[in-house]
């Protein structure tokens, strides 16, 4: 077991949160260590050089990115063991959420020496608090795989957690993945899209994911920026029917009773939260028994 606390006259890892747009979002705190720290190590040197000059702050930077981290460890834990301090910084955002500085912290604090967060700034935080979908139980995906076929198995993995998802997603790729949610996880889940949070065309897209699909391919803007999805998660009562393969079928069995098989699955999909492909090549092995 270890007990950290500060004044053992080693140094300090500072994880410090930066503006995600808005400079003005910059703690007073967070200029405070920056400004009072040994060496900065930074996700890029050159962006977050022109953070520092903003603030008037003139340290020594180091890069620390996802190529070089397990390289960088050891020089900057033996700074801290020689009482100096050490910032912590990403390019945009709380470090370590979808960035670098999970090797470094880990390293840190295998040797016993204090790591210390200045909170602020964080995507997937603040499109939470203004996406208006339960908040008590979340859970953050990162980014999702770049590639169609990856991309659509991860959301099928997930389709069924009740809990609010949350991801990040790169402009180049965020119209095909809407349209996937919504092949995947149903037309009608609920979806809201934070699009440049903070910055001077902040922008927020809500509703069915089919209809949030439509909303980006008809703006001019909608692939244009960063952005993060936050999904509704799968209703219970719908949870505890896909669980459940008799109930499934029986819902397919009868809706195909009244509905051709495509539209059976469709709305079956819609109901349940399951993958309308899925629903379609099951309820085909139905009619076939």
């Amino acid at each position: 077991m270890q007990v950290m606390k500060p004044g053992d006259g080693r140094g300090t890892l500072y994880i410090v949160a930066t503006p995600i747009g808005n400079l003005e979002d910059m703690s007073s705190r967070a200029v405070s260590v920056l400004s009072s720290v040994a060496v900065i190590a930074a996700e890029d040197t050159r962006h977050s050089g022109r953070l520092l000059q903003h603030l008037g702050i003139s340290k020594p930077l180091i890069a620390l990115h996802d190529h070089n981290e397990r390289g960088r460890v050891q020089s900057i834990v033996e700074q801290l063991l020689a009482g100096e301090d050490v910032a912590l910084i990403s390019d945009a955002g709380t470090p370590l959420i979808s960035d670098p500085g999970y090797v470094l912290v880990r390293e840190v604090r295998a040797e016993g020496l204090r790591v210390s967060p200045i909170p602020g700034p964080c995507a997937l935080v603040a499109a939470l608090s203004a996406a208006g979908l339960p908040t008590d139980r979340f859970l953050f995906v990162g980014f999702l795989p770049a590639k169609r076929t990856g991309r659509r198995t991860a959301l099928d993995e997930i389709r069924k957690e009740v809990a609010t998802l949350v991801f990040y997603e790169s402009p180049h790729r965020i119209q095909a993945t809407v349209a996937d949610i919504a092949d995947v996880m149903g037309a009608q889940r609920e979806v809201v899209l934070g699009r440049e949070i903070t910055k001077t065309f902040e922008t927020f897209y809500s509703g069915g994911a089919a209809d949030v699909h439509a909303a980006l391919m008809e703006d001019p803007h909608g692939n244009r920026g960063e952005f993060v999805v936050v999904v509704r998660g799968a209703e219970k009562a719908a949870s505890d029917l896909m669980a459940g393969e008799l109930n499934v079928d029986t819902l397919l069995s009868l809706l195909m009773a009244e509905l051709p098989i495509k539209k059976a699955a469709k709305i079956a999909s819609e109901l349940t939260g399951m993958s309308k492909n899925e629903l379609y090549q099951r309820a085909l092995g139905l009619k076939e028994g």
